[in-house]
């Protein structure tokens, strides 16, 4: 059998790329194709659940533009099937002269962006956040929280009911494109596809090189390390509690997030993984770490960014390093409030050069389309991530 379409990767992108492909072509044929015995368990199913507005992201940027438009739509998919959504706020303190600055230029670029925030002086802020200090605030409202493993199982129910077939436990061999298809191999089994989009997240650059295309990026795993607060102090905070970025820093710092199930998590810092897909603490892989210690980028960036590099792994190494910085907007927390909780793992391209790829980065041949970078805020921005890459593809 030769299928219309298919898919690999069954985290968020991969599966809303293959409901939209189905409510686009109704009747075609496509699989989807995961490598791991369920869904969403990687990046989508170790994120911080957050549906972002979009404030961060530079105006006129894809990621700015997908950003926006996803928080909506993904909002409505959730109403559509029923899944818990709370749009609780978001408020990014600023703690001092500095960020207060900081936070002007954070408020100009959310207006370019559209998005409605209101600033909050040091007393507004403490009316809403008792527990929260700071000399103001930027308060977000259109900020929510859900459970991203919910919404793939949603969407995976879409895919099998419109047709589509979903192969789980299926890691890709080999990828051979020719004039009129291309074939996929799998411990033995063989798929031809009339076109293929991979949405490999962690592995896409190896994929991309199995497929024999020439890239110029690596990925680099950075792990993001969370504590959760004990259950007594699940209601410190009405709102997601965010610092002010440094924009000279590549991440946003440790912040407090709400869960969907109640809980609040403290973090994440952004150290070096050792593993792409080792969570535990101490995971190590030696070809990941060969991967990006053999690719000059990797070399680059790290020079570049040495001084945050540092600060972060001090974060890594001690908890009252962790928990000074918590302080600086949350001075009632302890270190006997927090709690272990399972890392994350954030796929970071990295170009040759060594320069972060900030922005979504896509490779495409005559029959196939890699996604190759899909930063935060992909599961927010995952549907019209989908609806662009279905738009390339029936062009």
């Amino acid at each position: 059998m030769i299928y219309d379409y298919g898919i690999v990767g069954g985290g968020i992108v991969g599966l809303a790329t293959a409901m939209r492909l189905l409510e686009a072509r109704p009747g075609c044929s496509l699989v989807l194709l995961e490598k791991e015995d369920r869904l969403a368990a990687h990046q989508t199913g170790h994120n911080s659940g957050v549906v972002h507005a979009g404030i961060y992201y530079a105006p006129g940027s894809l990621k700015a533009e997908l950003c926006r438009k996803g928080a909506q739509v993904m909002k409505d998919f959730c109403a559509a099937n029923d899944i818990a959504l709370d749009v609780c706020g978001k408020l990014v303190v600023a703690t001092d002269p500095v960020e207060l600055q900081r936070m002007e230029a954070l408020q100009e670029r959310a207006h370019a962006n559209s998005i409605p925030v209101q600033r909050l002086d040091g007393a507004a802020l403490h009316e809403r956040e008792p527990n929260i200090r700071g000399l103001g605030a930027l308060l977000v409202p259109s900020t929510g929280i859900v459970d991203y493993k919910a919404v793939c199982r949603a969407m995976a129910a879409d895919i099998t009911k419109a047709g589509g077939e979903i192969r789980l436990s299926t890691r890709i061999t080999a990828i051979r494109e020719s004039g009129a298809d291309v074939s996929i191999s799998s411990s033995g089994k063989n798929w031809t596809v009339r076109k293929l989009v991979v949405c490999a997240g962690l592995q896409s650059d190896r994929l991309a090189k199995l497929a024999g295309l020439k890239i110029d990026h690596r990925i680099v795993p950075f792990r993001g390390e969370y504590y959760r607060l004990r259950p007594e102090k699940s209601g410190i905070v009405r709102h997601l509690i965010y610092p002010v970025p440094d924009p000279d820093l590549p991440f946003l710092g440790i912040h407090l997030t709400r869960m969907i199930d109640g809980s609040v998590t403290v973090g994440p810092n952004a150290v070096i993984g050792m593993a792409r897909e080792g969570y535990p603490r101490l995971s190590t892989n030696l070809p990941d770490i060969l991967d990006y210690a053999l690719f000059p980028g990797f070399w680059k960036t790290v020079l570049a960014n040495r001084s945050s590099a540092l600060a972060e792994m001090r974060s890594s190494l001690s908890k009252q390093n962790y928990l000074q910085q918590c302080r600086k907007y949350c001075p009632s927390l302890e270190l006997d409030d927090f709690r272990a909780c399972e890392a994350g793992i954030r796929a970071q391209a990295v170009k040759r050069d060594g320069t972060l790829v900030h922005d979504f980065l896509f490779a495409e041949t005559d029959r196939m389309l890699h996604v190759c970078n899909a930063p935060s805020p992909a599961a927010t921005s995952s549907i019209p991530i989908a609806d662009m890459i279905v738009e390339k593809l029936l062009a």
